[in-house]
């Protein structure tokens, strides 16, 4: 990938920061927030009162800080907005699902012995699509290569005979745009959350049955622990990665019955995979439809050595969790009440599915799928990385030790000696400023960070 270019403009910027004379103060707030390539700034103070006196100790103000505002990384997880805070998710997540396979975390090392398997739940089609078809060996098959294909009733043939790069942006687009089931792939996306919950009861409910227990006496026998993130496929719909694991009636701490194996785990997954269904709201002009996982469901055991190991699948899920539909083309924010999707800059593909949401969130029946609100992620509106409750640790407490440790090393005013600790509060009162960084701004915190130089489009600071 080519190194960006400063350009003489952008080093007349960059100068301009550079020749600032509270610069070194302004560059330990600029690596504080890691880089961040949208930093929220504050203004504000906080007050150190003594509980039994009410003398004020020490007051900071942001007064004294660059510019009177204090800056805060923004903490996104999506790599499109902003790579130095995704990174952080990213790596958080790695440790969260690293943490119910290998243990660590506060999760017994033990855990690494549970059976547990990596599954892919896909999305059905809604319709061919050019598509990169790699086979064993790193060959590519042709995309579409159908002889003597009849066209459709738009007059379109399909048939693809191209050999797609991975790069190639009509990869993820119909064949025939006309003859997609827009509908079908925008409802699937709104309620694939539900079809998931679907899908674990159904697992749990197999297990019990394959036991020879009742649902009460399978929970105080075994426990199905999980972990999940969404992707979205360049066609437009998402289908998700999961870690499922089997443990002891008390989470990770106890070891799962005998019989509760791998095998009866894929067993399990695959029937659930294809028993459940969800049916979508009767509206006019749009019939009920029954909708179902995809029929490619991939099912594959975690170990600690050999082709899957438990630190590849943790990769493999953290790198998902900082991505969103970007690669489909379609907009990395909400729709505005003032944009008109024909002079937005998405592809065709996501412009008729975005067109699609906002068709069917007009009617009443759809209103509880919020698909206008979340037309730009193509009608799904779930978390994009979720876990049971019991599986790890949480993201609030490993974002907590970070807390800690940045606290231990830089500890901040302390009272004097003199003064009880317990008796002496903190109150603080926030206002927004402004978010994000102007363009010399953001070149020169990429220099300190090591982070990526942003493109030149960079967006000047927005005050409220």
């Amino acid at each position: 990938m080519p190194h960006p270019v400063i350009t003489p403009a952008d080093a007349r910027l960059m100068a301009k920061i550079l020749d600032r004379p509270d610069f070194d103060q302004w560059a330990a707030r600029a690596r504080a927030t890691g880089g961040c390539s949208q930093p929220v700034f504050l203004t504000g103070t906080v007050n150190h009162v003594h509980t039994g006196t009410g003398e004020l100790l020490h007051r900071y103000t942001t007064d004294r800080e660059p510019d009177g505002a204090l800056p805060v990384a923004c903490k996104t997880r999506r790599a499109s907005r902003c790579p130095a805070c995704a990174e952080i998710y990213r790596a958080d997540t790695y440790q969260l699902i690293r943490a119910g396979l290998a243990g660590g975390k506060g999760v017994p090392d033990t855990v690494s012995g549970h059976p547990a398997a990596f599954v892919t739940l896909t999305a059905p089609s809604f319709g061919p699509v050019h598509a990169r078809r790699e086979k064993a060996g790193g060959r590519v098959e042709r995309c579409h290569p159908r002889r003597n294909a009849k066209p459709c009733p738009h007059g379109v043939v399909a048939s693809c005979g191209i050999r797609h790069d991975e790069g190639d942006l009509r990869l993820g687009e119909p064949l025939c745009p006309d003859c997609y089931d827009h509908t079908g792939s925008v409802l699937f996306n709104a309620l694939a959350p539900e079809l998931w919950r679907r899908f674990t009861l159904a697992l749990r409910r197999y297990l019990a049955k394959s036991a020879g227990l009742t649902q009460k006496d399978f929970r105080d026998t075994l426990a199905v622990s999980f972990a999940k993130v969404a992707e979205y496929q360049r066609r437009g719909v998402v289908h998700f990665h999961a870690v499922i694991r089997f443990d002891g009636p008390d989470g990770p701490t106890t070891p799962p019955p005998g019989w509760a194996n791998v095998r009866l785990l894929e067993d399990a997954v695959r029937h659930a995979a294809t028993a459940v269904t969800v049916t979508t709201p009767a509206a006019p002009g749009v019939p009920p439809r029954s909708l179902a996982w995809g029929t490619q469901v991939d099912i594959r055991a975690i170990t600690s050595s050999g082709t899957l190991t438990q630190q590849a699948v943790a990769g493999y899920i953290a790198k998902y969790a900082t991505k969103a539909a970007e690669c489909v083309g379609t907009l990395d924010r909400r729709l505005r009440p003032t944009d008109d999707l024909d002079e937005l800059a998405i592809t065709p593909h996501a412009r008729r599915l975005m067109g699609e949401c906002l068709r069917l969130g007009a009617l009443e029946e759809f209103a509880d799928l919020r698909l206008v609100q979340w037309a730009h992620m193509l009608g799904f509106r779930g978390h994009f990385s979720t876990k049971s409750r019991r599986y790890s640790t949480t993201l609030g407490a490993l974002r907590q030790a970070r807390i800690d440790f940045v606290r231990e090393q830089h500890p901040g005013w302390q009272p004097p000696d003199d003064q009880d600790p317990d008796l002496v509060i903190a109150i603080g009162e926030w206002r927004f400023h402004s978010q994000g960084l102007t363009r010399g701004e953001a070149l020169v915190t990429a220099a300190l960070t090591g982070r990526p130089l942003p493109p030149p489009a960079t967006t000047d600071r927005k005050a409220a």
